[in-house]
């Protein structure tokens, strides 16, 4: 399916950019969250006038999120489980409980936007993650795990 994108997509394209996709991925993700538009010639001619404002807007995303991720980078969370003696934790600390911290910190994160590479954590310990606010600003932040008897 040709799409035109409203906004930057990771690994798919720029915005503007009028590229074609799987059925599956533009009907169930990109159209609802209003990510692409079906490439018709009237989308397109709508695009074309809308351009320098859909630009504008993104450009304030991207300052949002910079100006945000400023001030997360390098931040380190405390959360606190129950653990048993060696250290493994009952449970694990997901991304809700991480975003939970967050938030408790005044930081409104969404739990898409917090990255764990290797699952979620199930030890005690310092344990470093990235938080995507935007396709283009990624920060770091460490997440302390501490036991809890």
């Amino acid at each position: 399916m040709q799409i035109i994108l409203m906004e930057k997509v990771t690994n798919v394209g720029q915005l503007g950019d009028v590229v074609k996709v799987k059925n599956g991925f533009a009907r169930n993700f990109l159209i609802p969250q209003g990510k692409a538009k079906r490439a018709t010639a009237s989308n397109m001619a709508e695009f074309e006038a809308r351009r320098s404002e859909i630009e504008a807007a993104e450009k304030a995303k991207l300052a949002d999120a910079q100006a945000r991720g400023e001030k997360l980078a390098g931040m380190t969370v405390q959360i606190v489980q129950k653990a048993g003696v060696d250290g493994k934790l009952f449970g694990s600390v997901t991304n809700a409980d991480i975003v939970a911290a967050l938030a408790t910190q005044g930081f409104a994160v969404e739990k898409s936007q917090v990255r764990m590479p290797e699952g979620h954590l199930k030890q005690i310990g310092d344990h470093p993650l990235s938080i995507a606010l935007h396709t283009d600003v990624v920060v770091g932040i460490t997440v302390s795990v501490l036991g809890e008897q």
